[in-house]
This record gives structure tokens, C-alpha cells and sequence, in this order.
């Protein structure tokens, strides 16, 4: 089986694993996956990753994190631009998530940056996903 969208499986996988309390997930290694994680860690929606395996079979393995009360932190992750439809904003028009709580992951041509990153360098591009 061919994949088209591996961005959206890689969301698909994070957002079960985490309505299923997983404490982790993994999934096949690339590099944009290991910066979609990368964000992820950074604005706290996940407790880490690490990538495991060798040679041409590594995967990354992500810790999901939750509040006390096991309540996922990550309540949602939507993927907006897909292979059959790409989504592209100019930096004046990056999307705020739930008035800011969330967060918008953009490819742009400074690499994969969060929206508040993406306005500080002031670049735009393609809005890969939506995290809150």
C-alpha cells in the first residue's frame, strides 16, 4: 500500500493513540514528521520523541502527554492542506486556533515553523495542520 498523505497519517496515529490513553505512538521516520513533533514539543503537546530502530527501518516513537486527570492535553489536530487541495496563506493571513490556545503548523520556506514562530520571521506558506 502506497501512501499519499503521510502527514495526515502521521495526525491520524497521534490522535487515536491519544483517545486510546497510549502513553506512546509510533510510526515510519521522515524528516517532516520528526518536525511536526518537533513543534509539537515545543508548544506542549507532547512530552517528547525519540527515534528508534536502524538503517532503512527507523521509526519515531512519540510520548503523549496528558493532563492529571488523563485528559489528553492535544484535544484536537486537524489536517488542512491535503495532497488533493493545498492551502497557502501569506504571512499577514496565518490562522490563530481557538483564539490562540491552538496552534497552526506551517510549511514555509524557512522549514516547518508554528504560527507564532512563522509571524515573528514573518513568512508564510502551506498550513499543514491545525493542533489545540
Amino acid at each position: 500500500m502506497s501512501m499519499t498523505d503521510p502527514i495526515a497519517d502521521t495526525l491520524t496515529r497521534i490522535r487515536n493513540a491519544s483517545k486510546q490513553r497510549h502513553a506512546t505512538v509510533e510510526m515510519p521516520l521522515s524528516k517532516m514528521k520528526v518536525e511536526i513533533v518537533r513543534i509539537l514539543k515545543e508548544n506542549g503537546f507532547i512530552t517528547d520523541y525519540k527515534v528508534t530502530g536502524e538503517g532503512v527501518h527507523k521509526n519515531i516513537c512519540v510520548s503523549l502527554k496528558y493532563a492529571r486527570t488523563d485528559t489528553p492535553i492535544m484535544t484536537g489536530i486537524k489536517r488542512v492542506s491535503k495532497p488533493g487541495r493545498r492551502v497557502y496563506v501569506g504571512k499577514d493571513e496565518i490562522p490563530k486556533v481557538m483564539g490562540g490556545i491552538g496552534i497552526t503548523i506551517l510549511s514555509t520556506s524557512k522549514g516547518l515553523l508554528s504560527d507564532r514562530e512563522a509571524r515573528r520571521e514573518g513568512s508564510g506558506g502551506e498550513v499543514l495542520c491545525y493542533v489545540w
